[in-house]
C-alpha cells in the first residue's frame, strides 16, 4: 500500500468555506498519469494540484476530474500554501517548473500569496449571439485571449453582474469557458467564471483568469495596480498587479482538511 499526504485547501479566501477549494498532494515521484487522473476524480474538486520537490524546486502539474489542464491559479495558491505552512520550507519564494507555461513563483509576505503568471493579452472579437442567449444579457463588448481558451465578456453594470442566473451548459457548444467582468464600486473590476461541460459549473474564484484580466483592466483604468473581487457565491479577494509580460496575483489561504490517501 502506497501513502500520500493529502490537503484540502481554501484558496483566495482567510475563512473556511470561502474562495475556491483545491485538493494537494505532495508526492515523491511522479506517478501514472492514469492514477493522478482517478485520484482528481475521486477528490471530486476542481482542480487537484501534484507536485514534486527537485534540486532547483518543485514540479507542478493540475487535474480536474476530467483531465489535466495547462494553468490553474487557486490550485497554485493552495500548492503553495501548503509548501510554506506544512513542509519546513525556509524561503520565502516557490519555483514551480511547469509542462505547459514554463516557470511559476510564488512569494510569502504575511499572510498574503502572490503568483507571478503569465500576461494573456486580449484582442476584441465577434461573439456569436448564443453567447448573449445563454448568458441573459444584451450584446455587448467581447474579447478573446491569444491563448483561445476563453471569451471574455464585458458588462457595464457590477450588480447585474452579481446578479446573473446563466445557462452555463447551455454555452457548451461554444467550446470555450466564458468570463463576464465589469468595474467595480468598492474594488476596481469584479468577475465571475463560467465553465460549461465541467463538474463544477462556475468556478468559485479563478486565479489563472486574471492573466487576462489584469491586463484588460490595467488598460481601461490606467492603472497596474488593482484590487479585484470574484463574486461568486463563495468569492474570493484578489491584490493585482501588471509587470510587462508578467500579472502579479495576491491571495490568502486557509486549510480545510489534512489526511491520507492510500493506494492498494
Amino acid at each position: 500500500m502506497q501513502t500520500i499526504d493529502f490537503y484540502m485547501i481554501d484558496a483566495f479566501s482567510n475563512k473556511t468555506f470561502g474562495g475556491n477549494a483545491a485538493a494537494v498532494c505532495p508526492l515523491t515521484e511522479w506517478l501514472p498519469d492514469e492514477t493522478l487522473l482517478q485520484m482528481a476524480k475521486q477528490h471530486n474538486q476542481s482542480e487537484t494540484a501534484y507536485f514534486v520537490r527537485t534540486d532547483t524546486g518543485f514540479e507542478l502539474r493540475w487535474f480536474t476530474t476530467q483531465y489535466e489542464i495547462n494553468l490553474c491559479g487557486h490550485a497554485t495558491l493552495a500548492a503553495a500554501h501548503v509548501i510554506f505552512e506544512y513542509l519546513d520550507y525556509p524561503d520565502t519564494e516557490i519555483k514551480f517548473s511547469t509542462r505547459f507555461v514554463g516557470e511559476l513563483t510564488v512569494t510569502r509576505k504575511g499572510e498574503w500569496l502572490t503568483l507571478d503568471f503569465p500576461a494573456w493579452q486580449t484582442e476584441s472579437a465577434d461573439a456569436p449571439d448564443l453567447l448573449f442567449e445563454k448568458l441573459g444579457i444584451d450584446r455587448s463588448e467581447v474579447q478573446e485571449t491569444r491563448v483561445a481558451r476563453d471569451w471574455l465578456v464585458v458588462m457595464n453594470d457590477p450588480q447585474r453582474l452579481q446578479a446573473l442566473t446563466p445557462d452555463i451548459h447551455g454555452l457548451a457548444p461554444l467550446g470555450k469557458m466564458v468570463c463576464i467582468t465589469a468595474q467595480g464600486e468598492d474594488d476596481d473590476f469584479v468577475s465571475r467564471f463560467f465553465c460549461p461541460g465541467e463538474a463544477v459549473a462556475e468556478d468559485p474564484v479563478t486565479g489563472s483568469t486574471h492573466s487576462m484580466l489584469i491586463p484588460y483592466w490595467a488598460e481601461k483604468l490606467g492603472k497596474t495596480e488593482m484590487l479585484a473581487h470574484q463574486v461568486s457565491a463563495r468569492g474570493g479577494e484578489l491584490r493585482c498587479q501588471l509587470r510587462g509580460d508578467r500579472v502579479l496575483i495576491g491571495g490568502r489561504a486557509t486549510t480545510y482538511l489534512i489526511g491520507k490517501v492510500m493506494l492498494r
